[in-house]
């Protein structure tokens, strides 16, 4: 489990590919403590297991699936990745519950600056387009965010200096693609929904 809260970006540094699949090399420094062969980290808000650790650089496979749904497989090397290692059970939860787990990728078709702020519009799949709501958090390439407002094309989000300094998101323009990840509390209440199974313990049977 992740929060959103990007440590640090990393440099892709090295990539070998297959017919569908990948593996790739990240250069970093914040996140190369306290992680171990096998730990999950976040690239771009998408969890992959750390592979080939050294002082400065870890190594992760791409499957087929991830390289279809994220915006992974389209790296090269010299990009930047944003980076998050896993969230301590006694850390503070200073964004949102991001799960790692990509459920599409966004379009960005607009991008100005007010004041001190990138306003930056994206394009939302219908499917996910749902799952959205005015100031309610989205994670965009693993960056918790809040949305400031939507329409039926997709949403807009206001992005602060330190934000555009310290993550993709200022690095990215017009056309860029982004990963996303809706909240997982409206996914859940939608799943129990459907089922029929929603109950009140407070509710007698006889109402």
């Amino acid at each position: 489990m992740f929060t959103g809260i990007i440590e640090e970006m990393g440099l892709v540094s090295g990539v070998i590919r297959s017919q569908t699949a990948a593996r790739m090399t990240v250069q970093a420094k914040a996140v190369m403590e306290e992680i171990a062969v096998g730990a999950s980290i976040a690239i771009n808000g998408t969890c992959v297991t750390a592979l080939d650790l050294s002082p400065t650089t870890f190594s992760f496979d791409i499957s087929p699936e991830t390289a279809r749904l994220t915006n992974i497989g389209h790296l090269n090397v010299g990009d930047r990745v944003n980076l998050e290692r896993p969230m301590r059970l006694s850390d503070r939860l200073s964004g949102h519950m991001v799960s790692g787990h990509i459920e599409g990728m966004g379009r960005i078709y607009k991008k100005k600056t007010e004041e001190n702020a990138l306003i930056i519009s994206i394009e939302i799949p219908s499917h996910l387009l749902k799952y959205c709501i005015a100031k309610g958090s989205i994670a965009l390439d693993g960056v918790s965010m809040t949305i400031n407002g939507l329409d039926k094309k997709g949403i807009t989000i206001s992005v602060i200096p330190h934000t555009a300094m310290m993550t993709t998101l200022g690095y990215k323009g017009v056309g860029g693609i982004l990963n996303l990840e809706s909240d997982l509390i409206g996914r859940y209440v939608e799943r129990l929904m459907e089922s029929g199974e929603v109950s009140s313990p407070y509710i007698s049977e006889r109402g």
